[in-house]
Order: C-alpha cells, then sequence, then structure tokens
C-alpha cells in the first residue's frame, strides 16, 4: 500500500509483482489522479532520476527528464490509461525521454563544434559590397587592356599552372614568362591603389 503526501492511504498496485489493473479514476476525480501520480512520485523520483543519470545526463537536465517523465504519467492517468504496472511505465518513458535527452545533447555539441571550427563569414555591409564590385570591375578592365600574352601568363599563373608549363604551352622563354606576370601584377597594383 502507498501513501499520498498527505498521509493518507490509496491502495495502488505499484510494482510489477501485482497485474491487477486498477479502474480508472472518473472524470469528476482528477484528484485521484493526482494522488496516484504523487504517490509514485515520492516512491520512484530518486531511482528515476539515478536512472537518467545513467545515460550521462547531468544532474539538473536529469531531473528535468524525470518531471516530464511524471507530466506524461498525469496525462495517462487523468486519461484512464491502463494503471497494471505503473513503476515500469515510469522507468520506459524516462529511458525514452533520457535517450532523447541524450541525442539532442550530442547534436547540439557536434552544432557547436562546427560553428567554433567553421566562424560564420562576415557578409559585407552594403558599401562594402559597392566598392568591391567597383574594384573587380577596374582589375577586370585593367586586365582586359594587358596585351595578349601578358594576360595569358597572367592567367594561367592564376590558375595555378607553373611558370615551367607556362612557358612551355605558349612556345616562350622561362624568363619571358616571369617578366610578363611581373609587368601584369605591377600594372593591376598600380590600378588598384588608386
Amino acid at each position: 500500500m502507498a501513501h499520498s503526501i498527505d498521509g493518507s492511504a490509496i491502495d495502488l498496485p505499484l510494482g510489477i509483482d501485482d497485474p491487477l489493473e486498477v479502474a480508472a479514476p472518473a472524470a469528476d476525480e482528477p484528484a485521484a489522479a493526482r494522488r496516484i501520480v504523487l504517490a509514485l512520485f515520492d516512491e520512484h523520483r530518486a531511482g528515476a532520476v539515478r536512472y537518467a543519470r545513467s545515460f550521462g545526463l547531468a544532474d539538473g537536465v536529469a531531473e528535468d527528464v524525470v518531471q516530464d517523465a511524471f507530466l506524461a504519467l498525469f496525462v495517462h492517468v487523468s486519461r484512464g490509461g491502463a494503471r497494471t504496472n505503473l513503476t515500469g511505465w515510469i522507468f520506459r518513458v524516462t529511458q525514452r525521454l533520457a535517450l532523447r535527452q541524450r541525442a539532442r545533447d550530442a547534436r547540439s555539441a557536434r552544432l557547436a563544434w562546427w560553428a567554433l571550427v567553421h566562424p560564420p563569414e562576415a557578409i559585407p555591409n552594403p558599401e562594402e559590397q559597392l566598392a568591391a564590385g567597383r574594384r573587380r570591375a577596374r582589375l577586370s578592365a585593367a586586365v582586359s587592356v594587358l596585351p595578349e600574352r601578358d594576360r595569358r601568363c597572367l592567367i594561367l599563373r592564376a590558375e595555378g599552372v607553373r611558370y615551367r608549363d607556362i612557358a612551355r604551352q605558349l612556345g616562350i622563354s622561362l624568363g619571358s614568362v616571369a617578366n610578363a606576370v611581373a609587368r601584369s601584377l605591377a600594372r593591376l597594383r598600380s590600378i588598384d591603389e588608386r
């Protein structure tokens, strides 16, 4: 026999040894559902919290999971749900909620790590976007007026092609490639500084 908070005894099957089902309280007796849940809470809260912590949850989080489990129990009992083995019911619900919480915590940790490793790029304001667009236009115009050979050398080098391969591809000397790239970069720097 379990005792409620006010000390009165209520006749409930709380364990797995007594599979008899207790009749659901009438709709006008929400206090009966409250007494059932409070009696179970007093008896099993500490064990349920220990069980929730066994899934790797912190103390406060385990307490929250158990509170949610008992809230679900109250809804279950209030709606006239089955009363057989309510202790087992509490621990099954606690297990499910603890596993969900652990998965949420793991997901949050992964997202926090990713955000730390990949900080968001600063989005330029409209003024910076306008300035960048003007700069690109100036440099693009400067590249378009370069002599053909200098422009081809610069573009190939910008694509990562080595000087030796540029010289071979264009059929010019290695020194000519180096001079063409240097002249082109100097021209672009002078345009960019204006």
